[in-house]
């Protein structure tokens, strides 16, 4: 086998997908029939700074270089080859968030991330503007509360883009978009395949906007479908990758997608009544719809699969930064006593044990913010436990607590969507660090979406592995359509363990909900008070 897979990449039959996550950027190779040869990865995390959440591109850059080379390592080390060409190369990246360039390519602000609440008067506006959901995140919120506050920069912009955007760009010279990506910028108009011209034309007659030596037409990339294969790695793009100088350019690259687009790809879950939820950093729940919803919701974006049918999202800020903080903490209490136990391991053991806890969590409510949650209306981050005097304290009651408060959000999102849309749901596929640990994190949110969960050994590569399959679509030429090649050549003979809605588990979690609902003013009181 190892001979076949060291004539698969000699030969320039391999394909890449990268993508840059919140945590670590992940880099996959794989065969033509999607099976991973060789991966690599580069940690990182964003920084706080003057009040935005924000990546420096110099680290975007070393983190690219680092994944890259690390695979290029594993690779050699397995094979005993050299990657001189791809077939197809894939990037995706944490969707939305705020990248504008001069005519000159230059970055005229620090890169906004996803995780910026500061947009909340644009996103009511354009709301309104629109009758169609405007969320902070979405780049175009970002960029109408950039006029808004009267910056500067804003006059100079002549192209606005995401972070997988950014990085297709400067390694293809295409300024483009796979329509997920673009429907995180832009509303999609489904049936025309593009930004929504009705939407674009209100928006270009609003004064301020008017006002602009710019059209938005012109700025925002040019939206693609999945399987589009014009973009080419230049030889510039290449030595960008590979500092090495060893990989050569040429290889399609397919349309850039967000974590969003290639977490459903990951998981097959690109047809109506599926979907799937992505739990790490943060968390967010994608349904594909049968039919158009009813009415307009705040909490639930409208986007689009990378083929362009829509989705209704429900995108959550935050999710696994305070459990990772309470494990740090039981690491520390082990240290002192000279215990040595394993991170995973740790993260086993506490998972474990909360399916020992209270239905309910027996009295103790945690909220897991590091940052503002739109969907809560809470406007910034502050974590938070709460019990009742009685309440039955322990160590599963705790971690119980945390893991339901790491999926409450995307549950209090999710309820409208049954509740008042009666949105069906077959299945929803889980993928990300909070299914990591067997069954535990499916069958609590099981119980928090009142749905089935699976989980599939593919899913554990997540969104690199998910662009690779979109860039391995683009470059093989496979002529059906996303759907048909996901589910006859992808995953036919995928294996997955499916974990179904325990009615104590729901129950209790409804009871959590009650609290937890009730003490939401008292976490935007700490926002509010606590500097």
């Amino acid at each position: 086998m190892s001979l076949n897979i060291a004539e698969i990449i000699e030969s320039g039959k391999a394909t890449l997908g990268i993508e840059l996550g919140s945590t670590r950027i992940k880099a996959v190779l794989i065969a033509p029939d999607t099976s991973v040869l060789a991966s690599g990865d580069y940690t990182w995390e964003n920084k706080l700074e003057n009040g935005i959440w924000t990546y420096s591109l110099d680290d975007v850059w070393k983190g690219l270089r680092s994944a890259y080379s690390n695979l290029y390592a594993d690779a050699t080390e397995k094979y005993g080859v050299k990657i001189k060409n791809l077939r197809a190369i894939g990037f995706s990246a944490m969707m939305h968030g705020y990248l504008p360039f001069d005519k000159n390519g230059g970055l005229l602000t620090p890169f906004r991330t996803w995780r910026n609440t500061k947009q909340a008067e644009a996103a009511e506006e354009l709301t309104k503007l629109f009758g169609f959901n405007i969320p902070q995140r979405w780049s175009i919120a970002h960029l109408y509360q950039a006029i808004l506050n009267g910056e500067e920069h804003v006059k100079d912009i002549a192209f606005l883009t995401t972070l997988a955007g950014y990085v297709h760009y400067s390694l293809t010279g295409e300024k483009t978009l796979g329509i997920g990506e673009a429907s995180g910028m832009f509303p999609i108009d489904s049936e025309k395949l593009d930004y929504n011209s009705e939407m674009l034309e209100k928006f270009s007659e609003i004064p301020s906007v008017k006002a602009m030596p710019w059209n938005i037409r012109d700025i925002l990339p040019k939206v693609l479908l999945a399987g589009d294969s014009s973009a080419r790695l230049t030889e510039k793009g290449a030595k960008m990758l590979d500092e090495t100088g060893i990989l050569q350019g040429g290889a399609v690259v397919c349309p850039p997608e967000g974590d969003a687009g290639t977490g459903m790809v990951a998981t097959n879950a690109v047809l109506p009544r599926t979907g799937n939820i992505s739990a790490g950093t943060s968390v967010f729940s994608m349904v594909v719809l049968a039919k158009a919803l009813g009415g307009v919701y705040s909490k639930i974006d409208v986007v689009t699969t990378p083929s362009g049918a829509p989705v209704a999202m429900v995108h959550c800020n935050n999710c696994s930064s305070e459990i990772d903080a309470w494990v740090k903490i039981f690491m520390q209490y082990n240290s002192l006593f000279g215990i040595e136990v394993k991170k995973s391991e740790l993260y086993d053991k506490l998972y474990e044990i909360a399916l020992k806890g209270d239905i309910d969590c027996g009295g103790v409510i945690a909220y897991n913010y590091f940052s503002g949650e739109p969907v809560t209306d809470v406007p910034e981050g502050r974590p938070m436990l709460v019990r009742t005097p009685d309440a039955n304290f322990n160590i599963a009651n705790l971690m119980r607590a945390q893991l339901f408060s790491a999926m409450a959000v995307l549950k209090y999102g999710n309820d409208i969507l049954s509740n008042k849309e009666n949105v069906k749901i077959d299945c929803l596929m889980g993928h990300g660090g909070l299914f990591k640990t067997p069954k535990v994190g499916q069958k609590l949110m099981a119980a928090a979406m009142k749905a089935p969960i699976a989980v599939m050994k593919t899913a554990a590569e997540g969104g690199a592995w998910g662009i690779a399959v979109l860039a391995e679509f683009a470059g093989g030429e496979h002529g059906t359509s996303l759907p048909e090649y996901l589910a006859e050549e992808v995953f036919k003979d995928a294996e997955k363990s499916i974990e179904e809605p325990d009615e104590s588990d729901v129950n209790g979690f409804n009871e959590f909900m009650k609290n937890y609902i009730a003490g939401l003013e008292a976490e935007r009181k700490a926002a509010e008070t606590i500097k």
